[in-house]
């Protein structure tokens, strides 16, 4: 093929508009092409990123603010939505500057990176997944009380993310733990719901009056402000032990935390045993008898001499 007079002989090789110009500048054709595709893909990766940041970013804030998803679980979602825009944008920039051979060796390097990865990251990768599950499927939220591990532990949630979970404990100690120790086992979260049923058992004697005792317990619930009166308190003879008879006391309170809780039911407890004191109902406590006798053959002596 002949190039005319007024032809470059770069323009014969495929360069664009941006590729020309440069070697009008003076560029050989391999600066030239090389900095055209530099171009095209800072100009595109750009392009997508504006996009990307100007227009999904705010409409998936919208969506997920009509949702009413909270906070801490739009942070990391809105991390990586980031992270997918910036993705699509090197894929999309790769291709618009024509590095096509360079992405399909690089997807292979990434392939080979991914899987050596997985298997180094698995606790990471299922921690991970344990997040996706906790924002989903919404066991628990931030300022809950919950216990996990057969009550081993307890505390308040002060953070979620996608790896950890942050609990402030009563103790004022902060647990970071793991994800997955959260979705594998039985989790308990007292406060899910607008109300809390508390039972504790009032042990009175066996020659008490149950009828009584089981009036006083239930008049202490009903005088408590913070004691609901619908579900009504109620109390169960459930245990006849060594020395009492138990009386098990059901009560309600309603937005229950940790710390209404405890107060609660201390002060609930308190007037209990005040009443118990003045109208002479006991609460005993275990007593042991021992019966037998000492045999001493003659001449023995019970005290053993000093060495």
């Amino acid at each position: 093929m002949t190039i005319g007079a007024g032809s470059s002989p770069l323009q014969a090789t495929g360069l664009g508009p941006i590729g020309n110009a440069l070697d009008d500048a003076g560029l050989t054709a391999t600066q030239a092409g090389t900095a055209e595709g530099a171009i095209k893909f800072a100009v595109a990766l750009v392009a997508i990123w504006l996009l990307g940041r100007l227009l999904v970013l705010p409409l998936l804030t919208r969506a997920m603010n009509r949702r009413e998803l909270d906070k801490h679980a739009q942070n990391p979602l809105l991390m990586l939505s980031r992270f997918g825009i910036a993705f699509i944008g090197f894929a999309i920039a790769f291709g618009f500057a024509g590095y096509g051979n360079f992405l399909v060796s690089m997807a292979g390097i990434a392939a080979a990176g991914a899987l050596a990865i997985g298997f180094a990251m698995q606790d990471v990768i299922a921690n991970f997944v344990a997040g996706v599950f906790i924002y989903t499927d919404k066991p628990f939220r931030i300022g809950d009380w919950i216990e996990w591990d057969d009550g081993t532990y307890s505390g308040t949630v002060e953070d979620i993310s996608l790896r950890v979970t942050r609990v402030r404990t009563f103790d004022n100690e902060l647990l970071t733990v793991p994800n997955s120790s959260l979705t594998d086992g039985v989790l308990k979260n007292p406060v899910d719901a607008n109300k809390l049923r508390l039972k504790f058992v009032f042990g009175i004697g066996y020659d008490d009056d149950i009828e009584r005792a089981t009036e006083i317990i239930v008049d202490e619930a009903e005088r408590h402000t913070d004691i609901m009166d619908d579900p009504a308190p109620s109390v169960r003879l459930t245990e006849l032990g060594d020395s009492d008879v138990g009386l098990q006391s059901r009560f309600w309170i309603s937005n229950p935390s940790r710390a209404d809780f405890v107060r609660t039911r201390g002060e609930y407890v308190t007037a209990v045993k005040r009443r118990f004191d003045e109208e002479g109902i006991d609460i005993p406590y275990p007593v042991r008898t021992l019966e037998g006798g000492l045999n001493l053959e003659s001449g023995q002596s019970v005290v053993q001499p000093a060495e």
